[in-house]
């Protein structure tokens, strides 16, 4: 059970960080990119060759980013000029073209050169070596902080809104729906952060590959969710929310609408190669298959479930579907006496029906503001 745990909290926080590249692309700049597998494809397979010729693992993860950023500026330049719908035409043309030169091309593995249907393993993989007693310990300590940096983020996150809801006496009922939302929200991921911190230390103490994997995975997303709230909060960010209600209000005042959407879609391609690596490294072997369409409409799911242009709503739809899908998984078999095929179609198309109940009840999603809506527009 204890393991279980520490692959879904690997699983979740991998692709919170591939969906909140999508959501600084879509979320906050309204670019349509409909191939994000495409970023992630590139990060993962860079990453894992680079590493085999012995480059370093931070270094082949840093590499793999570069190139992932390095395909959102040639996409970018070829599409970014054109109407919007090209730019969604183009990625997932991209997306499944790269997945099928992978598949059709030998690869450098190793001191050999080897068929990209066969896939790669026995690749090296970060902590995967149980270190020494001290080196444990300041990992338990590491995960200590980021347990106390997530608490107090989130009663900070629930303080906001209730200053908001006794300040705002003209809202109050608006208000007052948002502080029950985030109280909620908030409740339930300090309880899911306290669970993933139990499982930690246990798993860290007693050292297992998965649980290093987990805590720098948990790290890096951490990081990388600073940045991200700095940059969309700040003069950048706000340009980026200007190109997505209206590009020609921003054009007005002499911004160059074009080269931030190419910036745009360069960052959130980079934070997807990051993605990549860790898919890679926790799944082990890496096959073409690994990387189909399904996973970009996968983190689409989590941005619109919970709320675009937003970042926490962002992780907490990844939370949410990876609840989803182990729950549905383990329990469903139960309930329903269907074979494994049927179960499957049967867990995507109930899926289906929570996002059209959704954006019945709540387009902008859990977290999301209504008045920020862009879809549809």
């Amino acid at each position: 059970m204890i393991e279980y745990l520490i692959f879904l909290a690997i699983s979740t926080a991998t692709f919170a960080l591939f969906s909140l590249g999508l959501n600084l692309q879509w979320g906050f700049t309204g670019l349509i990119n409909f191939g994000h597998i495409a970023f992630m494809t590139l990060g993962a397979y860079t990453t894992v060759l680079l590493s085999l010729q012995g480059v370093p693992l931070l270094i082949s993860a840093i590499a793999g980013a570069v190139v992932a950023s390095l395909l959102g500026l040639v996409i970018g330049l070829v599409t970014l000029r054109l109407r919007e719908d090209y730019l969604a035409i183009v990625t997932i043309g991209t997306g499944e073209l790269i997945r099928l030169v992978v598949n059709n091309q030998e690869l450098p593995v190793g001191n050999t050169w080897v068929s990209g249907a066969f896939g790669v393993q026995s690749y090296p993989i970060p902590l995967l070596t149980p270190p020494n007693l001290w080196f444990r310990l300041v990992m338990i300590g590491l995960l200590t902080l980021l347990l106390a940096i997530t608490v107090f983020s989130l009663w900070r996150w629930i303080r906001t809104a209730q200053k908001l809801r006794f300040a705002d006496q003209t809202a109050r009922v608006g208000t007052k729906g948002e502080f029950t939302t985030r109280l909620v929200v908030g409740g339930v991921l300090g309880l899911l952060a306290t669970a993933i911190y139990i499982s930690g230390v246990i798993t860290l103490y007693n050292y297992i590959p998965k649980a290093g994997l987990m805590l720098l995975s948990l790290l890096v997303l951490a990081f990388v969710f600073w940045r991200l709230e700095y940059l969309v909060r700040s003069p950048w960010g706000r340009v980026l929310k200007a190109i997505r209600e209206d590009e020609e209000v921003p054009k007005a005042v002499g911004k160059n609408v074009f080269w931030y959407k190419l910036q745009s879609l360069m960052l959130g391609g980079a934070i997807a190669g990051v993605a990549g690596a860790f898919f890679a490294w926790q799944i082990s072997a890496i096959y073409p298959d690994n990387f189909q369409p399904q996973l970009t409409f996968d983190a689409w799911i989590m941005v619109i479930l919970g709320g675009s242009g937003n970042n926490v709503g962002t992780i907490l739809g990844a939370v949410i579907y990876f609840a989803y899908d182990a729950i549905t998984r383990e329990v469903l078999p139960i309930i329903i006496p269907l074979d494994q095929a049927r179960l499957g179609a049967f867990r995507i198309m109930v899926i289906g029906l929570i996002l059209m109940v959704l954006m019945i009840w709540r387009p902008q999603g859990i977290l999301g503001k209504k008045e920020e809506l862009t879809l549809g527009k």
